[in-house]
């Protein structure tokens, strides 16, 4: 069993940057594909930014560019860098952990971007 704990949300004007962490508890976090996905209401959940357990990194095409994904295997944390953000970035954003048939997500964090 996995638990992670989103942090960093918040309400950031047009421009501004947040970083979002994820953190995991349990052991053989290395295991984990993670991955950052966000739901903006009346809308389905989408993929962000994803990385591998070799740190293969992949991203949604409206933010690459301005996100960074990166995880640190010996704090067990996975964080979203996110720069350049735009009023349609805001959703409920969510960190997923997944090996072979196991799914886990955290409870998610608010980022809200508005002047």
């Amino acid at each position: 069993q996995v638990q992670l704990v989103e942090s960093g949300g918040g309400l950031v004007q047009p421009g501004g940057s947040l970083r979002l962490s994820c953190a995991a508890s349990g052991r053989r976090f290395n295991i984990y594909t993670m991955g950052w996905y966000r739901q903006a209401p009346g809308k389905q959940r989408e993929l962000v930014a994803g990385i591998s357990t070799l740190g293969n990194t992949n991203y949604a095409d409206s933010v690459k560019g301005r996100f960074t994904i990166s995880r640190d295997n010996a704090k067990n944390t996975v964080y979203l860098q996110m720069d350049s953000l735009k009023p349609e970035d805001t959703a409920v954003y969510y960190c997923n952990a997944r090996f072979t048939i196991q799914d886990y997500w955290g409870q998610g964090t608010q980022v809200t971007v508005s002047s």
